[in-house]
């Protein structure tokens, strides 16, 4: 039998190697989390297919995991288990649980060590201070950043003899008196109550949710939001829901939007991610207005963000990490902010994007997307307007929503119900408190 020498050999297996090699090779995947569905979820999709085309050495897979409070849980178990995915989606409230988690890699630690140098300050700083940390540092990248508008049916406005929003929440007491007189069902319906009649009236209007600046200067505050004024703003909408002027339909969006599509309700509050849904199943003349505010008030301040922000999840190795980097530096493109504010109302998070739209004429032909992103930007930003930043804030909105439904329903005044929410949320932040002393 023929023997074939050493060199033979070798020669054969570089050239094996060579053939073989690019083909055996796979690119790595990084899991995303994600709480995005509808108009929302098909823009994310759209943006993952885009990077996934646009390199061949890593794939995203989006996974959508329920809303923002499974996905948090679901993360949390595959943390302890050791299959956390890459890329988690948290909303805004779980921030502070997030930042003493011990589980995430900073956002700039991570691009600082694969080598990306990125300059914050080229991005909207409104939404950026809400995720950084007390010396600056971003911990994590903004995603789907929003601010709570007032939608307005147009077509039912006309019918009660009305044209235009209504600016002060007196003329929105007039509007939907009107309104309701001229058949509407309901003149003013909001979503995620807290976050709008507490949350952000309260910043608005200079007041403050809790001390500590709002919580950013230490786990050691206190709710402050049971003050006179946001007391009588809960006891006017109580005695809107009388006669109709105001109605509940429901803790989060879906009631509150279905009542507004449905020309149920003439007014809607709201997020700006709602745009890109009505869009496309509105049937009649809508826009949206900034949220209104007391006449007393003639420079109110800026409205304060919700959504999400994107946390990179520890414990995986230095090639996926290069790859997360690699996938937040395509998300910041200018390109793809531009398809998620135009396909979504979530704002821009880079000042290139936002002043390319602008010069290319975008706002002129769709002025609506432009409402929430002046109202986040207008006034000088304080103590009260920054953002909130307290422990267990899940379970203090949860609070909230129990409380504020106890009003709506006749069962508590509006000060007895305030009240016991900054009670009750006090206990939460005690115990938050402790356990991460």
């Amino acid at each position: 039998m023929k023997r074939w020498n050493l060199g033979v050999w070798i020669a054969a297996a570089a050239l094996v190697v060579a053939v073989c090699g690019p083909a055996l090779a796979q690119p790595t995947t990084l899991q995303w989390w994600h709480s995005m569905k509808g108009a929302n979820a098909d823009a994310l999709n759209e943006i993952v297919a885009a990077f996934n085309a646009s390199q061949k050495d890593y794939v995203v897979e989006a996974t959508y995991k329920g809303n923002y409070d499974e996905a948090v849980n679901a993360a949390v178990a595959a943390f302890r288990a050791k299959k956390q995915p890459h890329i988690l989606q948290c909303f805004e409230v779980g921030t502070l649980t997030m930042m003493l988690s011990g589980a995430v890699y900073p956002v700039h630690q991570l691009m600082a060590d694969t080598g990306y140098q990125i300059d914050w300050n080229k991005y909207l700083q409104p939404v950026l201070g809400y995720y950084v940390s007390e010396k600056g540092q971003l911990l994590s990248m903004p995603f789907n950043s929003s601010t709570p508008v007032m939608y307005y049916n147009k077509d039912l406005l006309a019918k009660a003899g009305l044209s235009g929003p209504p600016r002060t929440w007196d003329e929105v007491g007039e509007y939907t008196a009107k309104l309701v007189a001229a058949g509407v069902e309901a003149g003013l319906v909001t979503g995620w109550q807290s976050w709008t009649m507490i949350e952000n009236y309260g910043a608005m209007h200079d007041l403050p949710f809790a001390t500590k600046a709002n919580g950013y200067e230490g786990l050691d505050c206190e709710l402050a939001f049971n003050n006179p004024q946001v007391v009588n703003h809960i006891a006017r909408l109580q005695s809107w829901t009388s006669d109709g002027r105001f109605a509940y339909s429901g803790q989060k969006f879906q009631g509150p939007q279905a009542a507004f599509t449905g020309q149920h309700a003439a007014l809607y509050i709201d997020s700006v991610s709602r745009i890109g849904a009505l869009k496309k199943t509105c049937q009649f003349a809508w826009s949206a207005a900034p949220m209104p505010v007391e006449a007393t008030m003639k420079e109110p301040l800026n409205s304060i963000i919700g959504g999400a922000s994107l946390w990179v999840m520890k414990g995986h190795p230095e090639k996926d990490n290069k790859g997360v980097a690699a996938f937040m530096a395509f998300l910041a493109k200018t390109e793809n902010q531009e398809l998620w504010h135009k396909k979504t109302g979530y704002f821009p998070i880079t000042v290139e994007a936002y002043e390319n739209l602008k010069k290319a004429g975008y706002y002129e032909q769709n002025p609506l997307d432009e409402v929430g992103i002046k109202q986040l930007m207008r006034g000088t930003t304080n103590k009260n307007s920054r953002g909130i930043r307290v422990g267990y804030f899940i379970q203090i909105r949860d609070i909230i929503n129990e409380e504020l439904e106890h009003v709506w329903a006749g069962k508590k005044t509006a000060q007895q119900a305030v009240d016991e929410m900054v009670k009750r949320g006090n206990e939460q932040l005690r115990s938050f408190e402790k356990t991460n002393k």
